[in-house]
């Protein structure tokens, strides 16, 4: 048969046939060199594509924010959802937007910028200056290289340029100004009457189907909290210890430092100044030199230097004190002058000095300073000094083979421990509220409970938990213990109280509905708030003694109850309970010689009648001229951010943005 198809496969027929079965080859095999097809889109704005890849590492990024941000409050949960990604896909979308308008309206970034940024940045500096180890290493342990950070800062750079432009244009006028002190300055002239729910506890125990039922609705409050075992190396700049430093180092660390170990040369100064006008003439510039030479020679036959500074120097500073500057440093006087006063010996008069100010005649008192400390008394600092050095570079060396060593191992510390003669450690149980120690840094137990350390089973990043301090960690997890539900015998007591709590708020709450209607009909407050406070007032359907009752059985809940008249508030006063305030200020207006009323509750489940009997609104003229402009560079800068923010709107609802359906979108 194969001989068959050999012979068969002859002339233009085969040739074609050959030629049509190698085009979608040689398609296919092009499309995968060039990698078209590999990288799955989510969104594209413009000509610009947003990946896959590129939307999971800003989701993963954001996720590290969040959790150096919450710290132990960071519940992994809640951000692990498609609206999350959703959230960051418009950021993204929105960035790009921002860079193609920018691109568009011929914004650039130089070179010069990007230098000066990343000059400036603090993570990058070592004693205050930027550091090129220092920044190679920020960047190894962040996973990028230079060339790319200075692509992604360029860009960043270039995003806020349009934002600077548009921020900067706002502006507030004086009726924006007046209007906005107006409400913010407004003061409230307010009484409150407090009704504590623990005088409202109800008589009768909550049915076995109620408790039941809170149970299984409030899982999350009878769960023990999820733990984890640690295992991790931890390595610390300080117990790398320094080794032995030879004398040969420390003498020549010596003359190196030399200029640190000498305290800068002052010089007790005094002078005659006879002063040159600025429009002078050369002659006229003589002529006063002359006279300063004159002074030098009665100084030189033996005339007090003193005497004649008083009587002919013309610096007024100075002249009524004999001349006597002081002890003058370097780099404080007027270049010419302290030329020629740190080259004099002491009792010397100086030739005629010319500087800015005309001609000067010095002479120096005395001399302090300039000699440096010698080695014997630096020998212990020099010693500390160097080995504190040692001891950094060894620590940047073993942290970056300690990473690497995790990266490339990453479901074991062994490799890495052995390799670097380092101690794998075991914690105690974790909870995510954190350990001891270096344990309860945000950043490491937001690594312990990630995704990627606990779900996964691999290592941690290297952590440098404490910026001020040279310390890092690597870390996996041992043991982990989720959260469980306690059982129902375990919390029922827990059940029986919140239900309890939640019926004497809700009886609370009705009662101050039910009196705010009576004050709103007529009824006098003071009189109202008497007769609450003597037991009188009962909650709604419940009889007159059950609630004088349960009242009596708290004496609590008589001293927090009652009339409170702090008359006129503002808006951020310090000593009236936020929630009185937050009804206060949201009551309407009252009219004239009557009062509005608001009721609310507090967060203790005690309830709230407020009223509102003035209103004294704010006004400009109240304010001093700095607190004027200070209110109105807010307003400003608020405004300006609220613009900006409707230019990219504007931008972004004009753009060409194509999205595609995110994995686990529902279409």
């Amino acid at each position: 048969m194969l001989q068959a198809i050999k012979e068969r496969a002859q002339g233009w027929v085969a040739w074609a046939i050959v030629i049509l079965i190698s085009i979608p080859f040689a398609l296919w095999g092009i499309q995968s060199y060039l990698g078209v097809g590999s990288e799955p889109v989510v969104a594209k704005v413009g000509g610009n594509k947003i990946t896959e890849r590129q939307l999971d590492r800003n989701v993963q990024r954001t996720r590290m924010q969040l959790r150096e941000r919450m710290g132990a409050a960071y519940d992994p949960d809640l951000f692990d959802t498609t609206e999350m990604r959703r959230q960051v896909r418009e950021r993204m979308i929105r960035d790009a937007v921002l860079l193609d308008a920018s691109y568009d309206m011929g914004l650039r970034v130089s070179d010069e910028a990007v230098r000066a940024a990343i000059l400036t940045e603090p993570a990058f500096q070592s004693d205050g200056v930027f550091d090129k180890a220092t920044y190679e290493r920020v960047l190894r342990l962040q996973g990028l290289t230079p060339a790319a950070y200075e692509e992604q800062l360029r860009q960043s750079l270039l995003g806020t340029q349009l934002s600077r432009a548009v921020t900067a244009s706002a502006f507030t006028t004086d009726a924006q100004l007046a209007a906005a002190t107006r409400l913010l300055r407004q003061r409230r002239d307010i009484a409150y009457l407090t009704l504590p729910s623990a005088g409202f506890m109800p008589d009768a125990p909550p049915s076995e189907e109620a408790i039941r039922a809170y149970y299984e609705a409030n899982p999350e409050q009878f769960e023990t909290p999820e733990r984890v075992r640690l295992t991790y190396i931890l390595l610390d700049a300080e117990s790398l210890g320094a080794g032995e430093v030879s004398e040969a180092d420390l003498r020549a660390a010596y003359e190196q430092r030399i200029d640190d170990f000498t305290t800068p040369e002052r010089r007790g100064i005094r002078h005659i100044l006879l002063t040159v006008p600025t429009d002078a003439d050369d002659a006229q510039a003589e002529a006063v030199k002359a006279r300063a030479a004159e002074l030098k020679a009665e100084l030189e036959a033996g005339a007090d230097f003193a005497d004649v500074a008083a009587e002919h120097s013309e610096d007024p500073a100075s002249a009524d004190q004999g001349g006597d500057l002081g002890m003058v440093a370097r780099g404080i006087m007027d270049p010419a002058f302290e030329q020629a006063a740190f080259a004099l010996q002491p009792g010397v008069v100086s030739e005629p000095v010319r500087s800015r100010f005309g001609y000067h005649l010095i002479e120096v008192t005395e001399i302090a300073g300039g000699e440096p400390e010698p080695f014997e008394a630096v020998r212990e600092q020099l010693a500390r000094d160097l080995g504190r050095g040692d001891a950094e570079a060894a620590y940047f060396e073993i942290a970056e083979q300690l990473a690497n060593l995790t990266y490339e191992s990453p479901d074991s510390l062994i490799p890495a421990a052995e390799t670097l003669d380092l101690e794998i450690q075991t914690s105690d149980w974790i909870e995510r509220s954190g350990g001891e120690g270096i344990l309860a840094r945000p950043k490491v137990t937001g690594a312990a409970f990630s995704e990627d350390v606990l779900v996964r089973g691999n290592n941690s990043e290297l952590i440098e938990p404490d910026p001020d301090r040279m310390q890092a960690i690597v870390l996996r997890v041992d043991e982990h213990e989720p959260a469980a539900l306690r059982p129902l015998a375990e919390v029922r007591d827990e059940i029986v109280e919140a239900l309890a709590a939640e019926q004497a708020a809700a009886a609370a709450l009705a009662e101050a509905e039910s009196l705010a209607e009576r004050l709103r009909g007529g009824a006098d407050f003071a009189e109202l708030a008497a007769a609450v406070e003597a037991g009188e007032e009962t909650a709604p359907g419940e009889p007159a003694d059950a609630s004088t009752d349960a009242t009596a059985a708290d004496p609590a809940a008589e001293v927090q109850s009652g009339l409170e008249e702090p008359g006129l508030v503002s808006r951020n006063q310090a000593d009236v309970p936020p929630k009185v305030l937050e009804l206060a200020f949201s009551a309407p207006r009252p009219a004239e010689d009557a009062a509005s009323y608001a009721v609310g509750q507090q967060a203790n489940g005690d309830a709230l009648v407020v009223a509102v009997r003035g209103v004294q609104d704010g006004t400009t003229e109240d304010l001093a001229p700095a607190a004027r402009e200070a209110e109105r560079r807010l307003l400003t800068s608020i405004g300006g951010e609220h613009g900006f923010e409707q230019v990219l709107d504007d931008l972004v609802a004009r753009a060409d943005i194509e999205l595609r359906e995110l994995a686990g979108e529902t279409p």
